[in-house]
C-alpha cells in the first residue's frame, strides 16, 4: 500500500483489511513489503495479529487464511508466498522488528494441546517450558484464562496451529501434497532454525534492552534437565507462583531454535498424555483428537530432519562429551552442539510414542496407514540420516553400527511394543492387496537389517536384570529416558547403569505397573508363527485371483475388442478391488515372499519347519475349499455370517458368488446395448408380462412336456443354483423365479449382427425379410424342443 504521509494505525489496520477483500495476492504482498519497511513497530504492533490470522487462517477455522495448505508448486501464487513467508522473507523481518520491542500477544488457553490445557485448568505448571511465565489472569476469571506470546511464539503457534485447524476446503480439494507451500515452509523453517551445518543466522534487529526473553528458563548446569517428563518438583508448582525468567546469555544464541522446535512438538504431537493414553487403551474412551494423514507426512518431515540435525554433530564433541564428567558443560561445547545431543531424546521422544501408539490403535485398516509407518521407521533409523555417502548399500545389505546400541536402548518401546502394535494390526488387513503387503514387506526389511535384531534383543535382556541391579526404585518422575552424555558416544558407563536407563525409559512411558511384552519371547513368537500362516494364505489368494484373471484373459475372443464377448456381469470376478488385478497381484506375490523371508530372519525361525508349514497350508487349501462358501448360518433373511466367515473373506480364502439381485430387465444398460430398444423392449415385455403373468405361471408350473418347454423358454434354469451361492433374502429368491418374457437380448449389438448376418444370407438364398423371420422362428422353437427332450440325458453324459 502507498502511504506518503504517515496514517493513523486504524486506518491502516482498516485499508488492509479491505485491500484483502479487493487486491490480488501479489499487490497485497508488495503493499506490505513497503509497509514492513516505513512504518515503526508501534504502529506495525496493532496490524500484527490480524496479519497472522489473514495468512494462516483463524483458530477456529472459520477464517481460511491464504490457505497454504492447497497451494502447490504448480499455482501462480505460490512463488509470492514463498518470497513473502521464507525464512529471510518480509514477514519473518516484521517479526524480528516486534520481537526488539517485546510486544506480547494473547492466545486463549483453549487452543493449547489438551494435556497443556488440563494442566493449566488444573492448576499445575505445564511440563513444557515453552508455557511458562505466559499465563494472563482476567479479571472475568480463570475459565478465560489466556497465554502471552512474544512475537516470534506468537508467530510459530499459528504456523503450527494452521496444520491441524478445522478447514472446509473447496469440493474436490484437500490438503496432504508434499509439494504444498505449507509442506515445503515447514521444511525451509527447519533447515534454518535447525541447521545441520553452520549456526542459526543472528536476527537483523537488536534488542534494545539487551536480552530477549528465552522460551525455556533454566541455568547453564541445567540446560536441557527434565524435559519431557513430568519432574515431581514442577507438579508441586502452582500456576499462580511462576517463577521468574533469567535469561541465560548462551541460550540466546538458540532460543529461536529451542522455540520453533518446542512449538512444533507440543501443537503436532502433544494431544495425548501418558495417563490419557492408558485410558485409551479401553475402546470405550472416545479420542480426543485423530491426526489426518497430511498431519503425519509433515511429522515424518521432523523425525526426518532432527535425526539429520542430531547427527550433525561434530566428532570433537562427541569425544568431549563421552569423556567430560559433566555431559553438558558449556566449556567444551556450543549451545548449539549440547541442542544437538539431546533434542530426539528430550525433546520429541515421548510425546512421539504416545502419538505413534495412539495411531496404531486408532488409524482405519487402509492403506493410507503408510504415512504413519514410514514416520515410524524413519524415527527407529536414524542411521539413515547421518549424511554418509561412502559406500552406499541397500537397506537389506547395511549392518547396523554398534555404535547405535545406546539409542536402540533408549528407545526400546518404539521398537518393541510399537512392532507388537503393527503386529496387531497386520493380521486384520487384507493382506491381498498390493498396497498393504508392502507395508509388512517395508517393516519385515527395516528390522532384518543386520545386527539390528540382536540389538533390540540385548536391550530387552537389560530391561529384564533381575531388579537387585537398580539399589532402590525411582519414582517415576525422576526416571527420565537419558541421563546425560551422547548416544552415539561409546558405551563406558557400568553395566548398572545401562539397565537404569532402560529401565527408565519403560516405566517413564509406560508406567512402573506395566507389563513388558517381549518382542524375541515364546508369545510373541507364536503370533509370528499364526502371522506367518495368514501370509501365506493371501499368497496363495493372490496366485489363484491371478491365475483366474489370466484365464479369462485367455478365453476372451476376439469379437471382445468390438464388446460381443460373453456380456454376463454376474459370471464376471468379483474377488478383487480394480487395484489388486494383473502386475498388483504379481507385486502382492511378491512383497509377500520376501517378507516370509525377513520374518524368518528376525526370528531365526527353522526353514524345515517353515516349508513344512507352508507346504501344509497349501495342500489343506485346494481349489475345492476356496469354492466353498464361508461360514454363516441359516436365518429368516437368508444367510448370515459368523465371526469365522468374516475372517475367511477378509483373508481371501471363501468368498460368495455375489449376484446381481433386482429385477434383471432393470440393470445398468450395458456399452454393448442400444439404449433405445432396451428401452422400448422392456415396455413390450412389461405389457406381455402384466397381461399373461398367470397364463405363464400355469404354464412353467406344469409337469408335462409344455411345462417342461415353457420353463425353458420363460425362466433362467441356473438361476436357482446361482442364487443359492448368493447371499440374499428369500423373498428376492422367489421373485427371481418367476416366468417372464425377457426381450432384452434383442437388444445387444451383437444379437442385430447375427440378426443382420441372417437376413443378408437370407437374400442370397432369395428369401424375403417374412420368409426369413418365420424361418429363424422355427429353428429356434425346433431347438427348444430337442433341449427339453434330450438336454436332461445331455448332462450325464
Amino acid at each position: 500500500m502507498s502511504a506518503p504521509t504517515l496514517q493513523q494505525p486504524s486506518f491502516l489496520l482498516a485499508n488492509l483489511k479491505a485491500d484483502s477483500t479487493t487486491k490480488p495476492l501479489l499487490q497485497r504482498c508488495q503493499d506490505l513489503v513497503r509497509i514492513i519497511d516505513e512504518y515503526p513497530a508501534k504502529e506495525l504492533h496493532l496490524i500484527f495479529p490480524w496479519l497472522v490470522e489473514n495468512v494462516f487462517g483463524s483458530l477456529d477455522g472459520v477464517i481460511a487464511g491464504w490457505n497454504l495448505r492447497l497451494v502447490n508448486s504448480r499455482s501462480s501464487e505460490y512463488g509470492v508466498l514463498m518470497d513473502f513467508l521464507n525464512p529471510g522473507g518480509p514477514m519473518m523481518k516484521l517479526v524480528y522488528k516486534l520481537q526488539a520491542e517485546e510486544y506480547k500477544y494473547e492466545i486463549p488457553v483453549n487452543y493449547l494441546p489438551g494435556p497443556v490445557k488440563a494442566c493449566i485448568q488444573e492448576g499445575v505448571l505445564p511440563d513444557c517450558p515453552l508455557f511458562h511465565n505466559k499465563l494472563q489472569f482476567p479479571l472475568s476469571g480463570v475459565l478465560a484464562l489466556n497465554i502471552a506470546l512474544n512475537p516470534f511464539e506468537f508467530f510459530m503457534f499459528h504456523f503450527a496451529f494452521c496444520l491441524i485447524a478445522p478447514r472446509n476446503f473447496p469440493p474436490g480439494q484437500h490438503g496432504g501434497s508434499t509439494d504444498s507451500a505449507y509442506f515445503v515452509l515447514v521444511d525451509m523453517y527447519l533447515k534454518y532454525f535447525l541447521p545441520s551445518e553452520g549456526n542459526v543466522p543472528p536476527s537483523p534487529f537488536s534488542d534494545s534492552r539487551g536480552s530477549v526473553t528465552a522460551a525455556s528458563p533454566r541455568s547453564s548446569g541445567t540446560s536441557f534437565a527434565g524435559y519431557g517428563v513430568h519432574s515431581p518438583s514442577l507438579l508441586k508448582h502452582h500456576i499462580f507462583h511462576q517463577p521468574s525468567v533469567n535469561a541465560d546469555p548462551a541460550a540466546q544464541e538458540i532460543w529461536r531454535s529451542e522455540t520453533l522446535l518446542q512449538m512444533f512438538v507440543e501443537i503436532w504431537l502433544h494431544h495425548y498424555s501418558l495417563e490419557m493414553y492408558q485410558k485409551l487403551q479401553s475402546p470405550q474412551v472416545k479420542e480426543p483428537f485423530s491426526p489426518s494423514e497430511e498431519h503425519v507426512l509433515v511429522v515424518r518431515l521432523l523425525v526426518k530432519h532432527l535425526h539429520a540435525f542430531a547427527n550433525s554433530l561434530k566428532p570433537e564433541q562427541l569425544s568431549s562429551s563421552s569423556s567430560s564428567p559433566s555431559a553438558h558443560s558449556h566449556t567444551h561445547t556450543s549451545p548449539l552442539e549440547e541442542f544437538k545431543r539431546v533434542v530426539v531424546q528430550r525433546f520429541v521422544q515421548q510425546k512421539l510414542y504416545l502419538f505413534l501408539q495412539h495411531c496404531f490403535g486408532h488409524w482405519p485398516l487402509d492403506a493410507s496407514f503408510r504415512a504413519v509407518l514410514e514416520t515410524w521407521l524413519s524415527y527407529i533409523q536414524p542411521w539413515r540420516y547421518t549424511g554418509e555417502k561412502s559406500n552406499p548399500q541397500p537397506d537389506q545389505n547395511r549392518t547396523v553400527p554398534d555404535k547405535w546400541e545406546p539409542f536402540v536402548d533408549e528407545n526400546l518401546l518404539l521398537y518393541t511394543k510399537l512392532f507388537q502394535g503393527f503386529l496387531n494390526r497386520a493380521v486384520r488387513t487384507d493382506l491381498v492387496n498390493a498396497k498393504n503387503a508392502l507395508m509388512v514387506f517395508r517393516v519385515a526389511k527395516v528390522f532384518a537389517q543386520p545386527n539390528l535384531a540382536e540389538i533390540i534383543q540385548k536391550g530387552e535382556q537389560l530391561f529384564l536384570e533381575p531388579e537387585h541391579v537398580l539399589h532402590h526404585r525411582q519414582p517415576r518422575g525422576y526416571l527420565t529416558p537419558s541421563q546425560g552424555g551422547s548416544y552415539l558416544s561409546s558405551r563406558q558407563r557400568a553395566a548398572t547403569d545401562t539397565v537404569f536407563k532402560v529401565k527408565s525409559h519403560v516405566y517413564s512411558l509406560e508406567g512402573q505397573d506395566c507389563q513388558y511384552k517381549q518382542m524375541f519371547g515364546s508369545e510373541l513368537r507364536g503370533a509370528i508363527l499364526n502371522f506367518i500362516q495368514i501370509i501365506a494364505q493371501a499368497r496363495q489368494t493372490a496366485k489363484r485371483i491371478s491365475d483366474q484373471a489370466n484365464e479369462v484373459a485367455a478365453n476372451t475372443s476376439f469379437l471382445s475388442w468390438f464388446g460381443l464377448s460373453s456380456a454376463d456381469v454376474n459370471n464376471t470376478f468379483t474377488g478383487a478391488e480394480p487395484e489388486d488385478s494383473g502386475e498388483c497381484l504379481r507385486r502382492t506375490h511378491e512383497f509377500l515372499d520376501r517378507a516370509l523371508e525377513n520374518l524368518s530372519l528376525i526370528f531365526k525361525l527353522n526353514q524345515g519347519q517353515l516349508t513344512q508349514l507352508m507346504s501344509t497350508l497349501s495342500s489343506s487349501q485346494d481349489d475345492g475349499l476356496s469354492k466353498q462358501l464361508p461360514d454363516c448360518v441359516h436365518g429368516e433373511n437368508g444367510l448370515t455370517l459368523t465371526d469365522l466367515g468374516r475372517r475367511q473373506i477378509i483373508n481371501g480364502l471363501r468368498r460368495f458368488d455375489i449376484q446381481y439381485q433386482g429385477d434383471p430387465e432393470l440393470q445398468p444398460i450395458r456399452s454393448y446395448e442400444n439404449a433405445l430398444l432396451v428401452r422400448f423392449l422392456y415396455r413390450v415385455s412389461s405389457l406381455v408380462n402384466d397381461s399373461l403373468g398367470g397364463h405363464m405361471t400355469s404354464l412353467c408350473s406344469r409337469s408335462d412336456f409344455l411345462g417342461r418347454l415353457g420353463r425353458r423358454y420363460l425362466t433362467d434354469p441356473g438361476s436357482s443354483v446361482r442364487l443359492k451361492q448368493s447371499p440374499m433374502s428369500r423373498r428376492t429368491l422367489e421373485r427371481s423365479r418367476r416366468p417372464r418374457l425377457s426381450l432384452r437380448p434383442l437388444a445387444s449389438y451383437r444379437t442385430l449382427l447375427l440378426l443382420l448376418l441372417f437376413y443378408g444370407l437370407g437374400v442370397l438364398l432369395s428369401l424375403g425379410p417374412v420368409s426369413s423371420m418365420a424361418l429363424l422362428m422355427a429353428g429356434g422353437f425346433l431347438y427348444g424342443v430337442l433341449m427339453t427332450l434330450f438336454g436332461d440325458k445331455l448332462k450325464t453324459q
